[in-house]
Parts: C-alpha cells; sequence; structure tokens
C-alpha cells in the first residue's frame, strides 16, 4: 500500500485548461482585459455576465462593443467543458452530467432537488489517487487536478441548469459540495480559490453562502489542518467508513499514513475553530462495516473525538457494475444507525440518488472512456 501513498500528492501531467478569467485574481483580471485591448472596467462587466447572469455567450454581452466581442469573450472566457452526456431520473430531481474537458478528459457532477434545496456534487480532479477499493474513481487512479476554472464551470453550468428548470421548476443552486471526483483536499489551492469563488457575493463569485458548501477529504491531516487556518464558515466532511485503522487501512489506504485517532483530532480543531459541526461520511458496505460492534465503536470514537460537533451520514453504498462490494440489508442499517444513536450521536442515513443512472461518483465517467 505505502508504494502509492505518492499518488495522494502528485498528479499526472496532462494538458493544462486554457487560463480562464476565474482562475485569476483581481489584479490579474484587469491586465488579462487590458492586454485584449480593453478598459480595465470589461473586467467587471465580464464577471457580472459570468457569475450574476451565469453565462459565456457573448450574444447576450449586449453591453459589450460588438466588434471584436465574441474573440474578446472567448479569449477571456474559454469554453472549458462541454456536454458528453446528461441523464435524468428520480422523476426529474436528479440530473447527471458527463463533461469532457480541452483535453479528452471526462468528469462528472450531479445536480440534486430536494424540497428545501437545490444541491450541485461537483468534482475537484480527474479520476482520485485515494486508491479506495469500492470507489469507482478510485479504481481508475488519478488523471489530473481540475483547475479553478473547471470546478467553478460545473458551478455555474449547473446553477443555469437549475435557473433554466432542468429539474422541471426553476430554481436557485443553494449547495455546493465536494465530493464528486477526487479527492478536494489532494488539489486544495485550486479548491481553495474555487470554494472563494463559489462564495463571494455576485458580480465577484456565485454567491452561494459559505454555510451551504461542504468540503469532504479521507483525511488528509495536514491539509485539514491548512483548512482550519482560512477559518471559512463551510463543513468538513471526513470519509471515515470504519472506525478501527486495521479495515481502514485497506478501505482507505491513505489510512497507513494518517490513524483514525489523528483524523478526528483535526476534525476536532477544525469544528472549535469554525464552530461548524464536522459530518463524518460512512459508506456501509454488506458484512465489511457493518457489525454492530463497529456502530458502538464508531458512537464512542466520536462521541470522545468529537462530542456534540459531529454528525454521522450513513451512506448505503452503491454498488458499481461487477464490483465485489454491495449495500448492508435495511435491518442492518437500522440496528447501525440505533446503535450510534445509542452513544448521543446524530446519525442519518442519506437518501439515495440516481441508482439507476450510474450516480455513483466515477461510474459515468469510467463508462464514457469505455464507449470510446
Amino acid at each position: 500500500m505505502a508504494a502509492s501513498l505518492p499518488l495522494v500528492f502528485t498528479a499526472p501531467r496532462r494538458g493544462r485548461p486554457p487560463t480562464h478569467f476565474v482562475d485569476l485574481s483581481p489584479d490579474e483580471r484587469r491586465a488579462a482585459v487590458r492586454a485584449a485591448g480593453a478598459p480595465e472596467f470589461r473586467a467587471k462587466q465580464l464577471a457580472h455576465h459570468y457569475f450574476a447572469g451565469l453565462t459565456r455567450d457573448a450574444a447576450e454581452m449586449t453591453d459589450l462593443p460588438a466588434a471584436g466581442r465574441a474573440e474578446f469573450v472567448d479569449a477571456l472566457l474559454p469554453e472549458l467543458l462541454t456536454e458528453v452526456r446528461s441523464l435524468a431520473c428520480d422523476d426529474g430531481s436528479t440530473r447527471k452530467t458527463l463533461w469532457r474537458a480541452h483535453d479528452g478528459t471526462l468528469i462528472e457532477s450531479v445536480l440534486m432537488r430536494y424540497p428545501d434545496r437545490i444541491t450541485l456534487c461537483v468534482s475537484s480532479q480527474a479520476g482520485c489517487g485515494m486508491a479506495c477499493p469500492f470507489c469507482a474513481t478510485g479504481q481508475g487512479g488519478l488523471q489530473r487536478n481540475l483547475s479553478t476554472g473547471e470546478i467553478v464551470e460545473q458551478v455555474r453550468l449547473a446553477a443555469r441548469m437549475a435557473r433554466d428548470g432542468a429539474l422541471g421548476e426553476p430554481g436557485r443552486l443553494s449547495n455546493v459540495v465536494f465530493m464528486g471526483m477526487g479527492e478536494p483536499l489532494a488539489n486544495y489551492n485550486r479548491v481553495l480559490e474555487a470554494v472563494r469563488a463559489i462564495t463571494a457575493p455576485a458580480p465577484s463569485g456565485l454567491g452561494i453562502s459559505a454555510r451551504s458548501v461542504t468540503v469532504s477529504t479521507v483525511g488528509l491531516v495536514p491539509a485539514i489542518r491548512r483548512l482550519t487556518e482560512e477559518k471559512l464558515q463551510v463543513r468538513l466532511a471526513v470519509s471515515l467508513h470504519t472506525p478501527d485503522d486495521e479495515l481502514r487501512d485497506t478501505l482507505v489506504p491513505v489510512n497507513e499514513r494518517w490513524k483514525v485517532a489523528e483524523v478526528l483530532a483535526a476534525a476536532r480543531e477544525y469544528a472549535d475553530t469554525t464552530g461548524r459541526r464536522v459530518s463524518i461520511e460512512y459508506a456501509l458496505i454488506r458484512d465489511i462495516n457493518d457489525q454492530p460492534w463497529r456502530a458502538d465503536l464508531l458512537g464512542s470514537l466520536l462521541r470522545e473525538h468529537l462530542g456534540p460537533l459531529v454528525h454521522v451520514n450513513l451512506i448505503p453504498l452503491n454498488p458499481t457494475p461487477g464490483s465485489q462490494w454491495d449495500a448492508s440489508p435495511r435491518p442492518v442499517q437500522d440496528e447501525f444507525v440505533r446503535r450510534v444513536r445509542a452513544q448521543g450521536v446524530a446519525c442519518t442515513v442519506r437518501d439515495t440518488r440516481g441508482q439507476e443512472i450510474a450516480a455513483a461518483c466515477g461510474q459515468l465517467a469510467a463508462e464514457g472512456v469505455r464507449s470510446n
């Protein structure tokens, strides 16, 4: 296992995405506009169209001079993602989209409508280097990190879909979860800048509340501590999947470097600093991590390390085709929840979405690769 750990930090080199307006600081945006032969105030106009108007279509930007408008917009807002395939299910309340980047890289995002919110599950990497054996993305390995622009573009496109009624009634994208392809904290700088662009008020950003953004991790302790120092109000989600180191070394190989106690200690620092409750993600796998004693151990460990500042999000495994892994039976799931709650720890079961459209992370991209 140790030989695979460098993949946590090193992305293979592939074609670099074109520099996008979102990749630039405010000063760099103005400089880029000047370099394109336009006055600086055009940077603010572009930001308004992109973040508030949710568009990169030059035809919609009628406040820009008609002469050279298309070339100017393409230079500053290059097309980063093109839709390959989009599938809907759950009576139209879930839509999963497969995107192709400039270099042919395939990534996924999932847009979901709930009674009280519209949530996007966004990817931060193409593939993943964490090598968790039950995860479709992890089986394909890491292709490359996504740029800040590529991450934010997923959100911009999803917000436009929601606004235009892709999930039925028009609505506003309200929540973003970094739980798609990849380990967000292994692409730390770009994810952080994407979070800032997502949460900045329009016209400087998409204006989604930081408290409605969740960043997940399998437990990269140094990166959790860096995120703590940012003092953001985003929620931290830790993909724990088992409370004991022996099994977690197998299910989440990075556990060989940072053990459960270290991960939970870093999560406690985050909770204490931000005042935000930490979410513990736990994919329940039949006969692997669903034993009653593991539920008891999970509850006691979380009570000890995090107290009231924790919530367990139990995830019925969405099995991938040909996988040996399967979801736990409903009675086993219910008993697991009961035992965790008996320790005084909040525990709920995630609403399963999109099973008929390969909604487990990485499945649609894997199908796309096989079909090429």
